[in-house]
């Protein structure tokens, strides 16, 4: 008669991170990363001085600047609702986070566009000229741009590139636990029958206004 051996047969380890799981965290950590840095990039670079000019006033000069909010206030806009779609990723699914992955894509390629467009703009300044002089027909002189318009679309790519991963991987990222009912409020707890066997069960029965010797 033979024996049955009572040694557990080794069970096999979990089977490491596929390939596939290990690219989607990748894409989603380098994404979160470019995404937050462009709009901190473009909301910065937005404030400061784009363009700097002279005008002539009672035959003398005075200096003017002109800063990226005053040029064009489309890059600071779009930075945010970069963020915004950047978030709204992690709350929606399936044809919707593509939705959401193309507007993200879409902001940061208006921010890049905008602060390029910008980057030569002599609106503000020949405003601002007009302004100081009261004439106005008067013009900014001795013109000349800084690079913070090219920082800023620099940001705007940035975000460009995180919608382009939102839209390549976007699929396979996490979405935010669906712990809580559609009202926002909890799943209820079922209560378990009180066991007669059991002098702990017909306690909490009785504290529940429960009759424990009746039967269900």
């Amino acid at each position: 008669m033979g024996y049955v051996s009572a040694v557990p047969v080794p069970q096999p380890r979990a089977a490491a991170a596929t390939p596939a799981a290990t690219g989607s965290r990748r894409s989603l950590a380098v994404a979160l990363f470019l995404g937050a840095v462009g709009a901190t990039v473009v909301l910065l670079a937005a404030g400061r001085i784009w363009a700097e000019g002279s005008a002539s006033v009672g035959g003398g000069t005075v200096s003017l600047d002109a800063k990226g909010s005053d040029v064009t206030g489309v890059p600071t806009a779009l930075a945010i609702v970069g963020l915004a779609a950047l978030v709204a990723v992690f709350a929606v699914r399936r044809a919707g986070r593509l939705l959401v992955a193309a507007l993200l894509a879409l902001s940061g390629a208006g921010a890049a566009t905008a602060a390029l467009i910008g980057a030569s703009d002599t609106g503000a300044l020949d405003e601002k000229a007009a302004r100081t002089t009261g004439d106005a027909a008067s013009t900014v002189e001795a013109l000349t741009h800084t690079v913070w318009p090219y920082v800023t679309a620099a940001g705007g790519v940035l975000i460009l590139l995180a919608g382009l991963l939102a839209l390549r991987y976007g699929r396979r990222w996490p979405s935010m636990s669906g712990r809580y009912e559609r009202d926002g409020s909890p799943r209820a707890r079922k209560e378990r029958p009180a066991d007669p066997d059991r002098p702990e069960d017909l306690w909490k029965a009785l504290d529940r206004g429960e009759d424990p010797t009746r039967e269900g």
